[in-house]
């Protein structure tokens, strides 16, 4: 059975830098326990609005996409940990690594391609769709909520 999202905003960027700025601004409404999901094409800008939501909560590292590492970690007063599950080939490996731990521990998990896990997922998320724009650097960031603790960290965007 298919989660019932809300969609509550859409946010459209024109630059690599308006991106990682939404997701700064995202990342200071993120609490501990808070799990976002990122959705979109190779090239949609996942990884600029990651780097803005680890820079909004509060780390200053050089964050990149784990994409052969599965799951980066970054640490500040609140952790992030940013998973890649697009090569993932069965759930299953995510239990090897403790992806439980991560999702209900006390960090702000960020997971791109999470249509990959989505039985794994938490009951309660926020669900970032990225599209490409009609120009080149245009992207169309689309935020649902499942859950009511995320409704209102949307609202307050």
């Amino acid at each position: 059975m298919k989660k019932r999202m809300k969609e509550l905003k859409e946010f459209i960027t024109y630059s690599p830098q308006q991106t990682f700025e939404l997701g700064q601004r995202i990342g200071e409404k993120s609490l501990p326990g808070t799990v976002i999901c990122l959705s979109g094409e190779m090239g949609a800008g996942k990884t600029a609005l990651t780097q803005g939501i680890v820079k909004g909560i509060g780390i200053e590292d050089y964050v990149t996409s784990p994409t052969y590492t599965l799951v980066n970690e970054y640490y500040g007063d609140i952790p992030v940990y940013h998973f890649d599950v697009f090569r993932i080939e069965d759930v299953e490996e995510l239990d090897e690594i403790g992806f439980d731990e991560y999702l209900y521990g006390q960090g702000v998990v960020i997971i791109e391609w999470p249509s990959q896990i989505l039985e794994s997922l938490p009951k309660e998320y926020l669900w970032i769709s990225i599209d490409k724009g009609e120009k080149e650097d245009q992207r169309i960031l689309k935020l649902t909520a499942q859950g009511k603790s995320y409704e209102k960290q949307i609202e307050e965007l």
